[in-house]
């Protein structure tokens, strides 16, 4: 059992760190995309999308590896849709958990019975390495301008203070407030235009402000000690990709993202739990921030 564990959690921490080097120089991660890559990947059985590391794993895996669709499902899951995976394809690990039964001796002699979840490996195809797959329906293209609406929408309904002014984008807990620089000075890119990167730098600094107390009430300190900050940007990075492809806003790199590679990767190679954390934290930050919306905001992943 142990050894099982540990594989999945080495294996999925692996891949990631792999992407995050193979990036780093462009500073181009598997979640700073366009396209499909907005997306949640879903699975084909259930038409439920991933969610924590399942989402990001398979992000990083259809990256790697070119496809161009975020439908995924088991070799029995395709074979039950009339698809035939085809000879010689290398499946992508998706992990669920598994509750099971312990019993804990106490040192006054009795017995404590209590639940665990341990984590187990599960292996899917991408659609583009199916034959026979067609899919419903294609997507109609993304409205920039209903994605920008939709994401001024949502953060206005999370209540939280943002301001304006300066040239750096923060939280700052000692005042609840989101410091933003104004909207002018964002700049557009190859893969975001200047108003994309002012609302994804604004949802970053959104799952920042999800963590305080009376929220979310995240706290690093007493397991990752100072490596506590670079694991709360890490979910902040992490919740505002989640955000981004619910909303449909395409994720910018912050300036400053370059900074925090090295520290990621630190953490990351020195705990192969780490990423599961972060994206769990990420998850849970983003489903705080959503179930503020009144309904029909979002379209979050089940």
């Amino acid at each position: 059992m142990t050894t099982q564990r540990t594989d999945v959690y080495t294996q999925v921490t692996d891949n990631i760190i792999a992407a995050i080097e193979a990036g780093a120089g462009q500073w181009q991660m598997p979640w700073h995309r366009s396209g499909e890559g907005l997306n949640r990947p879903v699975n084909i059985d259930t038409s439920n999308a991933y969610r924590g590391i399942n989402v990001i794993n398979l992000w990083v895996s259809a990256q790697v590896r070119g496809f161009t669709t975020g439908t995924w499902g088991t070799y029995r899951q395709w074979q039950n849709k009339g698809c035939q995976v085809r000879k010689g394809e290398k499946s992508s690990l998706v992990v669920f958990y598994k509750e099971f039964d312990v019993e804990d001796q106490k040192d006054d002699g009795e017995t404590e019975h209590g639940k665990r979840l341990m984590a187990r490996a599960s292996w899917v195809f991408n659609a583009d390495q199916v034959d026979g797959y067609e899919a419903s329906a294609i997507p109609e293209p993304t409205d920039p301008v209903k994605s920008i609406d939709k994401a001024e929408r949502f953060v206005s309904a999370t209540g939280a203070v943002v301001r304006h002014g300066g040239d750096r984008a923060f939280y700052r807990p000692s005042e609840d407030i989101i410091q933003m620089p104004d909207r002018e000075r964002f700049l557009g890119s190859e893969t975001s235009t200047a108003t994309e990167a002012y609302w994804s730098t604004l949802l970053h600094e959104l799952t920042h402000w999800s963590g305080a107390s009376n929220r979310c009430d995240r706290q690093f300190g007493k397991r990752f000690g100072d490596d506590a900050y670079a694991m709360e940007e890490l979910v902040a990075e992490l919740g505002a990709a989640f955000l981004c492809a619910d909303l449909g806003v395409t994720l910018e790199p912050r300036p400053d993202h370059a900074a925090y590679l090295d520290n990621w990767l630190k953490v990351l190679k020195a705990d192969k739990k780490a990423i599961f954390t972060a994206a769990s934290q990420a998850a849970r930050a983003s489903d705080y921030l959503t179930g503020l919306q009144p309904a029909g905001i979002t379209e979050a992943a089940a």
